[in-house]
Order: structure tokens, then C-alpha cells, then sequence
């Protein structure tokens, strides 16, 4: 079993900053849908989050000019935006930072 502080820690740096898996699959897919977002960010990363989260998320990252979207015939699709990528950007030397220090 993992310990508490462990476990504590992954759901931090998982769930609780969804926003940087989801740029980063937009940085390289350029474009998806919420209800495959899941199952893309369990493919390359290894975890899960709830379908809503997911909704709930997108939808507070385009209010904040961080991604785009657009429909695509029913589905409407979710694309990084420049501000998007240069706080993604911002975020892996933040996380490289830190990860350095420990």
C-alpha cells in the first residue's frame, strides 16, 4: 500500500492540475473532444478523471482565452490557444524547477 503522503501528492500533481494533461495532449494532438479526453489522457498517462471534470475544466480554460473550439460536424473540438501554450510552457519550467530542487 502507498503512503499517505504519496497518494496525496499524485492526486495533486493529477487531478487537481488537470488543465497541464489537457494542454498537453492539445500540444500534441491539436484538437479534442471532451468525451475522448479521458480515455487519451489514461492512454498517456496512466490515470483517469471523471467525464464532468473534464466539461467543468474545458469549459473555465476557454473563459480564460487558454483554448479554443470549434464544432466539427456533432462534435465540437478543443484546440490550445497562444496563451495556452506559452502557460503550458510556463508550467514545465515551473515543474523542472521544482523537481530540481527536491
Amino acid at each position: 500500500m502507498e503512503p499517505s503522503p504519496l497518494r496525496r501528492l499524485k492526486h495533486t500533481l493529477t487531478k487537481e492540475n488537470l488543465w497541464l494533461y489537457i494542454f498537453s495532449v492539445l500540444r500534441r494532438k491539436g484538437k479534442v473532444y471532451a468525451y475522448g479526453l479521458g480515455d487519451q489522457l489514461e492512454k498517456e498517462f496512466g490515470w483517469r478523471h471523471g467525464l464532468i471534470t473534464s466539461y467543468v475544466v474545458l469549459y473555465k480554460l476557454e473563459s480564460e482565452g487558454l483554448i479554443t473550439s470549434e464544432y466539427e460536424e456533432r462534435r465540437k473540438y478543443y484546440r490550445l490557444t497562444a496563451k495556452g501554450r506559452k502557460a503550458l510552457a510556463e508550467a514545465k519550467r515551473y515543474m523542472k524547477k521544482l523537481s530540481e530542487g527536491l
